[in-house]
């Protein structure tokens, strides 16, 4: 029987997850330093493409390609492609383990001129964890794994308008057998995004033509995950995202884009009784809703949850680019931050 997890998948699931056992006892005292946004499935907010990990994570209202029906699937009946499909593989903490990956397939295809279907297959490997009783000794290993399979549909409103909707399913599976006498099954979901975009060309002083482009997507609305029959169930990483992008057309070859994206988890604060905390036991509407005025610490914490990435790219014909990006997190809500120039 299983009855606890390895220092090992105790450190990847902190990194990786941002879980960990105790992450549901309402009586863990917290040294208020941090206060994060914890999820289950985080995964599904980790960046599959290199494009927009270049620009510091910024991708909802750059210009269509396959990688969209991540970003902003409404942006698929403009790509000037009838069709095109994205395989990206990506090493995870590659530093830290050598078996960790985030896999995706993504592809979309346009009915017509006005309407456009996509979807994507995503894949995320914690690599192998041993898994070891109470006395220490050996109880077998076990390969954590999760994917979410999306299908979408968009659809033009106008020249420069466009909605859509994907549905997503979600598979969860962590551990295997008992722990702390509960037993571990796999967690399931069922999730949509709604998404919009908006763009226009400009014809500037040299002939050539701007672009303005923006974006909103709210990604994961679905009901909450459970691994087990009596622990109380996690919220998915429901995201807001809003974004904008400015392409300006240099001449008939090169072209130069900036673009900028705000991401709020629309997902309950942790709450404080005393040196104790506990996350809020709220349906999945009230936390949507609920997020944007639940932080202890008032309207600064709020502020504090947004994340923000600003890029920028360059591109020659259409066959080469240039691209960087900068992508920040408040210190008390994760401090990920970091600089990204890469070659394409």
């Amino acid at each position: 029987m299983f009855s606890r997890i390895t220092t090992a998948v105790i450190c990847i699931f902190s990194l990786c997850l941002s879980m960990n056992a105790n992450a549901q006892d309402p009586t863990i005292p917290l040294d208020g330093r941090t206060n994060v946004i914890s999820t289950a499935v985080p995964f599904l907010r980790i960046s599959p493409d290199a494009r927009s990990g270049a620009m510091g994570d910024a991708g909802v209202a750059i210009s269509p390609d396959a990688n969209s029906v991540y970003w902003n699937l409404s942006k698929l009946p403009f790509a000037k492609k009838k069709s095109a499909v994205a395989v990206t593989y990506t090493p995870w903490l590659k530093e830290l383990v050598n078996d960790v990956f985030l896999a995706q397939l993504a592809g979309y295809t346009q009915i017509d001129e006005n309407q456009a279907i996509g979807g994507s297959l995503r894949y995320f490997s914690l690599g192998d964890i041993e898994f070891r009783n109470n006395n220490g000794q050996f109880d077998g290993n076990f390969r954590p794994r999760e994917f979410a399979f999306d299908a979408g549909y968009a659809r033009k409103l106008s020249e420069n308008w466009s909605l859509g909707v994907t549905l997503r399913y979600i598979h969860s599976s962590l551990a295997s057998g008992t722990i702390n006498d509960q037993t571990i099954r796999p967690g399931r979901a069922v999730a949509a995004d709604l998404s919009a975009f908006y763009t226009k060309d400009f014809e500037n002083n040299n002939g050539n033509t701007n672009n303005f482009s923006a974006g909103l997507a709210i990604t994961n609305i679905g009901n909450r995950i459970s691994y087990t029959q009596s622990a109380q169930k996690d919220f998915l990483p429901t995201n807001l995202g809003l974004g904008a992008a400015y392409t300006i057309g240099i001449d008939e070859y090169n072209k130069v884009t900036f673009t900028a994206d705000i991401n709020k988890l629309m997902v309950p604060s942790v709450q404080y009784v005393g040196d104790s905390a506990y996350l809020p036991n709220k349906s999945m509407l009230e936390g949507m809703f609920s997020s944007f005025g639940d932080a202890p610490n008032g309207f600064k914490e709020e502020l504090q949850e947004l994340m923000y990435s600003v890029g920028a790219e360059y591109w020659y014909n259409e066959l080469f680019a240039v691209r960087a990006g900068y992508y920040n997190e408040h210190a008390s809500k994760g401090n990920r931050k970091f600089l990204r120039p890469a070659l394409g």
